[in-house]
């Protein structure tokens, strides 16, 4: 079975959605910008597990991650400034679209009682958050370490500007979104 890629459907959006949010002009139509992947490991002192993490997240994503430290120290969170407390991701251009690729038609339907995304998971914006639980749905990652699960969020940056046009184009992307209550 034969499917269209997020990029090939990046590039024709405007044609498949110009009817249905009444666009006049090509450079209306929303496309991607970029993808961030964000994981938070918060004060872990086991140098072993934040390696792990990194590597994990490296093979998912195809690109090594950034650290991120804190940028005050909060004694009650036992931590100082500059400690590492995540990773953050940032895929542009091709590794964007590949990620998406995955993640859409190969981890999504992976995972245990999926029943599709939410769709109050826009922001004001237009970028729309998910979260995933554990990082076991990727093929990439070996499911034979079980004990070492993590999760992180994924947000997806688009040029829309409202709701209604970012649900419209990341169904036409063939995000599995939930359907609205009511329709069907």
């Amino acid at each position: 079975m034969s499917y269209k890629t997020v990029a090939e459907l990046n590039k024709n959006s405007f044609s498949s959605l110009k009817e249905s949010l009444k666009l006049t002009n090509a450079m209306q139509s929303p496309h991607l910008v970029k993808v961030v992947v964000s994981c938070g490991f918060g004060s872990v002192k086991d140098k072993n597990k934040i390696t792990l993490i990194s590597e994990r997240l490296a093979r998912i994503t195809g690109q090594k991650p950034a650290v991120r430290v804190t940028k005050k120290a909060i004694a009650t969170f036992k931590t100082r400034l500059g400690d590492p407390i995540g990773y953050q991701i940032t895929l542009r251009g091709k590794r964007m679209t590949e990620f998406l690729d995955r993640l859409i038609h190969v981890a999504l339907p992976r995972t245990k009682d999926f029943r599709g995304l939410s769709r109050d998971s826009v922001d004001a914006m237009g970028n729309y958050t998910l979260g995933i639980k554990e990082h076991t749905i990727f093929a990439e990652t070996s499911d034979e370490d079980l004990k070492d699960v993590f999760g992180f969020a994924i947000t997806i940056v688009t040029t829309s500007s409202d709701k209604k046009t970012t649900l419209a184009f990341l169904e036409h992307l063939g995000m599995p979104l939930r359907k609205e209550e009511g329709k069907e």
